[in-house]
């Protein structure tokens, strides 16, 4: 192993440390953990305005994630049927308006900008990623007074946003080199995962764990609770370069076989 290995994977370890300081200090300068909360959804609509930003300039999808937007459309639908007996309010506007967008870009990578969609890069085995989060929903889910089928649906929804990134991450590494439009989407979804993440820790941690009660019981609290940590740090790695690139002022980030 090189010496710049070990300095990158040194560096990987601050990054997560440098996780749990920030969440700290979300906890000092917020009172109320609803300004994170909604920070994470205003990251997520950015992440999404970049996107539609890109295929619009520049006419091309090369570089995006047929299955990651597929996956992403899935998760959305799946909790706006969850939440159909909720107010209309802000969260579900915004869940909506994500969908719309989704779905859109969806279409211009299948249809209108097809001859530019990079479908050799982007090898990513989706189909065993739904089976699998819907085989884990039917074995952890809530237990709630919502229908059984609600339940597993909400713990699918869960699960299948955990990884729905994962294709858009396999194909970067695949063609080692980000545009810029592209890492700064990414890089926003990433934001908005840790604010979500965050959001919840320090909701456990201002009620002292009373929160956890609301979640159910059994195995179901301990999964959700990993599964948003697990959103943020499948971030990591991408993170570490795409920081690094904009430090070192790279016009395109470049990621080396290993990363992401």
């Amino acid at each position: 192993m090189g010496v710049e290995t070990v300095a990158e994977g040194e560096d990987g370890i601050r990054l997560r440390r440098l996780f749990l300081a920030a969440v700290v200090l979300l906890g000092l300068f917020f009172g109320d953990q609803y300004h994170v909360f909604m920070g994470s959804k205003a990251f997520h609509a950015i992440s999404i305005f970049l996107l539609v930003y890109k295929l619009l300039k520049d006419r091309t999808c090369a570089g995006l994630s047929l299955k990651s937007q597929e996956l992403t459309a899935l998760f959305l639908l799946v909790r706006l049927h969850c939440d159909r007996e909720m107010p209309y309010d802000i969260q579900r506007m915004l869940s909506s308006a994500s969908l719309i967008a989704t779905l859109w870009v969806v279409y211009m990578i299948r249809v209108t900008l097809k001859a530019s969609y990079m479908g050799d890069k982007d090898n990513f085995c989706m189909h065993y990623v739904v089976m699998a989060c819907a085989l884990l929903a039917l074995l952890v889910h809530p237990h709630s007074k919502e229908s059984l089928v609600d339940r597993i649906l909400w713990a699918f929804c869960c699960y299948l946003e955990t990884v729905s990134v994962m294709p858009q991450l396999r194909l970067m590494q695949n063609t080692k080199v980000v545009e810029s439009i592209t890492a700064h989407y990414v890089f926003a979804l990433a934001v908005a995962r840790f604010l979500s993440c965050a959001n919840w820790i320090l909701q456990i941690v201002f009620s002292r764990g009373t929160i956890l009660l609301g979640l159910g019981y059994g195995f179901w609290p301990g999964m959700f609770l990993l599964s948003e940590i697990l959103q943020t740090f499948i971030f990591t790695d991408f993170c570490y370069y795409y920081l690094k690139s904009i430090v070192e002022r790279h016009p395109v980030l470049r990621l080396p076989s290993d990363a992401v």
